[in-house]
């Protein structure tokens, strides 16, 4: 990054719960969690029948195609002549009250405006029928205009993995996963609902790059009542909206939003709900750092994800 990147490690431990928007991804989870993770068995095979030299190249690969992705993020915009680059109390007038409450308690005045972040986790991903597998991943996130790749490694099985790679830029969103980074069990990109899923996922996320949710991010926020307001973002021809509820200290509580989810091919949408909580001072803002996330289809939760940030990079203007 840039010599006006500010970098912060979150220590482990065991955190008191708090409040605020959690992890929005790893959309591999949902009505098809079984069936792919059915699919992921038979790859395991196969991947050892390949062998420790296939996988290995399998890895290069994903890897190679992983930095093009974040390479076509590209530079994100500067702010134009005029635009602020810092954050002013003044820019909440006009806000609904709990929204201007919570940029008051992330954001000091001063803050320098982020322009591109990078987010660790570890944490486990749910494989279906209540089996949870740990994973790591690297987030690459951009603001104007806003996209980001996630990259994450779960671990399926011992010495073999499952990459995932979701991304949103440029009005599409993607999803990929391979066995090893060799045997690809699901592939989904350039869909109407995948991009509108994706740009949703990127809001509810937001929280970790508190000011991508100011208004000179292109963020609108209308009230729902006085605890809940909603944020729409307009990137080109992709329009998404997710609801922020708010405590009373300024923190967001939960992020809840209808959502596509893959049900055997279709797009279905489904209540989905992202919580948080331990809020730490990251480059200066105060940032969730550790959450979970859930379906909430009508026969019941489905819990995905959960983790923490482990480490994060910002680069401000």
């Amino acid at each position: 990054m840039t010599p006006g990147t500010t970098v912060a490690t979150v220590a482990t431990g065991t955190p008191g719960r708090g409040a605020g928007p959690a992890h929005a991804g790893g959309d591999l989870a949902g009505g098809d969690a079984m069936r792919r993770w059915a699919a992921i068995g038979v790859a395991l095979v196969g991947v050892g029948v390949a062998g420790a030299a296939a996988v290995a190249a399998g890895t290069r690969r994903w890897n190679r195609e992983t930095a093009r992705a974040v390479r076509r993020l590209a530079l994100p915009e500067t702010a134009s002549a005029g635009a602020p680059r810092t954050y002013d109390p003044a820019q909440l007038a006009g806000l609904p009250a709990p929204v201007a409450r919570y940029l008051a308690f992330a954001l000091q005045p001063g803050q320098p405006l982020v322009r591109r972040a990078r987010v660790e986790h570890t944490g486990e991903f749910q494989a279906g029928a209540g089996r949870w597998q740990p994973f790591t991943s690297v987030e690459h996130v951009v603001v104007r205009p806003p996209g980001f790749v996630w990259d994450a490694t779960i671990r399926a099985a011992p010495l073999v993995a499952v990459r995932v790679r979701d991304g949103y830029w440029n009005g599409e969103g993607s999803m990929r996963a391979a066995v090893a980074a060799l045997v690809p069990v699901a592939s989904q990109r350039g869909t109407p609902e995948m991009a509108e899923a994706s740009l949703q996922r990127y809001l509810a996320e937001a929280p970790w790059v508190p000011t991508a949710l100011l208004p000179s991010a292109g963020v609108r926020w209308t009230a729902v009542d006085d605890t809940v307001a909603r944020a729409t973002l307009v990137d080109g021809d992709v329009t998404a909206s997710v609801d922020f509820h708010f405590g009373a200290s300024g923190e967001i509580l939960r992020v809840s939003a209808v959502r596509w989810r893959d049900v055997r091919g279709t797009p279905v949408a489904t209540p989905w709900v992202a919580r948080s909580w331990d809020y730490r001072r990251l480059g200066g803002m105060m940032v969730p750092t550790a959450g979970d996330v859930e379906w909430r289809p009508p026969e019941g939760p489905l819990p995905y994800w959960r983790g923490r940030v482990a480490r994060a990079e910002y680069e401000v203007e």
